[in-house]
């Protein structure tokens, strides 16, 4: 969905009562720690809204080899979770034009992000909204995987 779109849904769903919650990421490669994340966002409310880091800012991160996986792609397998109502693609380095913009009533980030390292922060909060930082799940990583599919000999790590 469009920013625009995403904006416009979440004045619905606020005017019917239902909390919308709101978290972001790449996910590149999604793994089962990306799924529980997701289910454990949406426990926090009625309406998830994921937004995905674009091509660009993942190369911005994580280098010039990532993403591996296309950022409509990304988006496509995300929106086809049932724990996720919505996608938008966000190009900016972070995610806080997306938040101040939808203004979600939660804002979940994975317990990896200190609070006061959690973009988007201020805004929710100041917004009367909640910030929820929940576990991460271990044995998961994205660029752990990468470098065991580069390495398969088994210099890459011991996640799956």
């Amino acid at each position: 969905m469009t920013w625009h779109e995403a904006i416009v849904r979440r004045a619905r769903e606020k005017r019917n009562g239902q909390r919308v919650v709101f978290t972001n990421g790449c996910f590149d490669l999604l793994h089962p720690g990306h799924i529980e994340t997701l289910e454990r966002a949406r426990a926090c409310g009625e309406v998830l809204i994921v937004g995905v880091n674009s091509d660009r800012s993942v190369r911005e991160m994580k280098g010039t080899g990532r993403p591996i996986v296309p950022e409509q792609e990304r988006a496509e397998l995300l929106a086809a979770l049932d724990s996720v109502d919505g996608v938008v693609i966000f190009d900016e380095p972070t995610p806080r034009e997306i938040v101040r913009a939808l203004e979600p009533d939660v804002l979940v980030k994975g317990g990896d992000w200190a609070s006061d390292r959690i973009i988007g922060r201020e805004e929710v909060e100041a917004a009367g909204g909640r910030v929820v930082r929940v576990p991460v799940v271990s044995g998961y990583s994205t660029s752990a995987m990468v470098k065991k599919i580069q390495n398969p000999d088994g210099a890459g790590g011991s996640n799956s």
